[in-house]
């Protein structure tokens, strides 16, 4: 039997924008054995999803030429690796596995790595970064199908959320005093890579007021613990009250959480990308990033940017005025979202 290793992306957006690849792999290679690599932050995405025969976790930091070594001698045995992350680091741990044939990007210095490297064709393009990874599939020779030519191909994201998850979000949820019987709208102020990606703490205060006067919305705060001050900005410019789940949920129990949702609200995000990936309708505050390239993939979202001179500058920090926050307004976001809102009735509690 082939065996098949994935060196899965290290970020929540990327490892959601890369499953349509995946599903893709395991539909063209039925009968290998797949296995996939990742780090251990986002390895619950691949969970009871029917990707992979296997998930092996990585710690959450770099390896380390010695750890590259290490974990490259329990990797041995490998026919393929398909590697999704573009870091030299990712390579090298292919070659040090002894994997005959190792396919991916000739990025970051590594093209003598891979016995099979190829190029970029997205940006040329302006596609979605799902298609980046649908494209070494295609341009390595894994796939036929050539997907950023072919229009009647639909990449396929969708994550469905475990009952466990579910369960631990209800469990969740109920100690936070959250009402069930109201729509729930799970607000993220933050954003990972920097403060250019964070829509203003004192606009999303103003929004989630009116969904909750408004709406009768019960709005959760949603993030990591790193995001903790910026969720607390939010909730102190509050006239009502939020719900407030910030450092508190696992990403199995954050997967849950959004899959109860009735609306998603934050900016350019790994639990946007999740909510995209779930099916729940969303509105997805963009600044410093390109929407198109990595907006939510979804029908049921409204992207609310406004382009300046700058954009996309793809910077962590803003080096000016962040005027392309600046332009949008709260009444633009509250209309979007009223009107998702108000389109989308709440689906049936598993």
């Amino acid at each position: 039997m082939k065996q098949v290793l994935v060196r899965c992306t290290n970020w929540i957006g990327d490892a959601v924008m890369s499953l349509a690849a995946l599903r893709e792999l395991r539909r063209l290679q039925p009968q290998a054995r797949l296995t996939l690599l990742a780090r251990k932050w986002v390895a619950p995405i691949f969970d009871g999803q029917g990707l992979a025969d296997r998930v092996v976790t990585l710690e959450n930091r770099s390896l380390g030429v010695r750890g590259v070594f290490r974990v490259g001698r329990r990797l041995r045995g490998f026919d393929t690796a398909v590697l999704f992350q573009n870091a030299f680091e990712a390579a090298l741990l292919a070659l040090t596995a002894r994997i005959p044939n190792r396919i991916g990007y000739a990025t970051d210095g590594r093209r003598l790595l891979l016995t099979q490297g190829v190029r970029p064709r997205i940006k040329d393009l302006g596609r979605h970064q799902t298609y980046y990874y649908l494209d070494l599939l295609f341009q390595a020779g894994v796939s036929p199908i050539d997907y950023l030519e072919d229009s009647s191909f639909r990449p396929d994201i969708r994550i469905t959320p475990s009952r466990a998850q579910l369960e631990s979000a209800d469990s969740l949820l109920g100690e936070a005093g959250a009402d069930s019987g109201r729509p729930l709208v799970g607000l993220n102020p933050g954003a990972a890579f920097g403060s250019a990606k964070r829509w203003f703490p004192e606009r999303y205060a103003e929004v989630a007021d009116r969904l909750i006067r408004e709406m009768d919305a019960e709005v959760v705060l949603l993030g990591s613990s790193a995001e903790t001050p910026i969720a607390v900005q939010v909730r102190e410019r509050m006239k009502q009250t939020p719900r407030f789940l910030v450092g508190r949920t696992s990403l199995s129990a954050l997967i849950g959480v959004l899959a109860r949702c009735r609306l998603f609200l934050g900016n350019d995000s790994g639990p946007m990308h999740l909510s995209a990936a779930l099916g729940v309708p969303l509105v997805a505050v963009f600044g410093s990033t390109d929407e198109v390239a990595t907006g939510p993939f979804s029908p049921n979202a409204a992207v609310i940017h406004k382009h300046v001179e700058c954009s996309p500058c793809l910077l962590r920090e803003c080096p000016i005025d962040l005027r392309c926050f600046d332009r949008i307004d709260t009444g633009e976001v509250y209309r979007a979202a009223r009107r998702l809102l108000t389109e989308h009735q709440a689906p049936r509690r598993p």
